[in-house]
């Protein structure tokens, strides 16, 4: 299932799920009130709500294949509590995450972006996979602007995949971890690449050059959805990433060093993950355009379409605008 975050047309938001990759369900109104109000509250109990939900789907797959609304030509009156995708603003499917780790588990990435700036390969890296907490209150979704932080002039994307939890769980061996993914989402790390240059010197790691906006979307796919791109431990999810219909970044999730796995082994290593914390695998390769190098584009400038496209995950679009 494909779980969103959505608003109607007189500004109420509701969350659900997509149904035919046409319309939208709201997960309260079809349920009765059985399913709660938001993402956040269904991911509280996500393993009898998810039971409630495909229920309640396939009740659903019958009722509108009885009265055809499988074609989207009919004209057939929606049934309460069912919109249509066009007709509704994609919101962050998880509005507001309990908590953002962002990682760094592509290696190409990784040597890079550190040789582009002069750097040799960190040989500590490959001993266990490295995060950073984001601003978990700066969430932006589908289509939204991004405005460029003041001071800001080397503006750039990110392209990531990201997990969302769904159990807790503390000290989960990567073994038993796929039990407490929910579902993935398309990321875009926003970087304000001249501040972060200037304050990691300081060692510390990013702040002010990544707490501005964190894309997310457009909606969280369950793992099951992804079962015909199973790859090994991995998936085989062509990633890429386009400015203004130009491609420039090409990768693939099963490309990773570190799994999501073993990013949630590491995270929940003497602390506690909660339902809708959000694991972020970091850029891949050539997912940037730091790493690409600006002889091959430009830093981002306000007007500019960022495009993240990912096998099975749909498209993140958002547009760059200034501060």
């Amino acid at each position: 299932m494909k779980f969103c975050t959505f608003q109607k047309p007189d500004g109420s938001s509701k969350a659900g799920w997509l149904y035919n990759d046409a319309w939208v369900v709201d997960m309260h109104a079809v349920s009765q009130g059985q399913l709660p109000r938001t993402m956040s509250a269904f991911l509280d109990t996500a393993d009898e709500n998810l039971q409630l939900a495909r229920q309640i789907n396939a009740e659903l797959n019958l009722e509108l294949s009885l009265t055809n609304l499988t074609n989207r030509a009919s004209h057939v009156e929606l049934p309460e509590g069912i919109s249509d995708l066009d007709g509704v603003r994609l919101l962050p499917p998880l509005p507001r995450p309990a908590s953002i780790r962002d990682f760094y588990a592509f290696e190409a990435h990784v040597k890079t972006a550190r040789r582009h700036r002069g750097l040799d390969m960190v040989p500590q890296w490959y001993d266990f996979p490295v995060f950073y907490f984001t601003n978990h209150q700066a969430v932006a979704g589908p289509e939204d602007e991004i405005a460029v932080p003041p001071g800001c002039t080397w503006f750039d994307y990110e392209l990531e995949m990201a997990c969302v939890i769904g159990r807790h769980g503390k000290d989960i061996p990567s073994g038993a971890a796929h039990d407490f993914i929910f579902g993935y989402t398309i990321m875009n790390d926003w970087s304000a690449r001249d501040l972060q240059r200037e304050e990691m010197k300081v060692g510390l790691g990013p702040a002010k050059g990544k707490d501005f906006a964190t894309s997310l979307g457009p909606w969280i796919v369950t793992p099951d959805e992804l079962a015909p791109y199973q790859d090994g431990q991995r998936y085989n999810l062509a990633m890429t990433a386009s400015v203004n219909g130009e491609l420039l970044s090409e990768g693939n999730y099963r490309d990773i060093y570190f799994t999501f796995e073993q990013m949630i082994e590491r995270a929940s290593a003497g602390v506690s993950l909660y339902p809708g914390d959000v694991i972020g695998s970091g850029t891949v390769g050539t997912g940037c355009i730091l790493e690409l190098g600006t002889d091959v584009h430009r830093w981002l400038i306000p007007g500019d379409l960022v495009e993240l496209s990912i096998t099975g995950l749909g498209t993140l679009r958002n547009v760059v605008k200034g501060c």
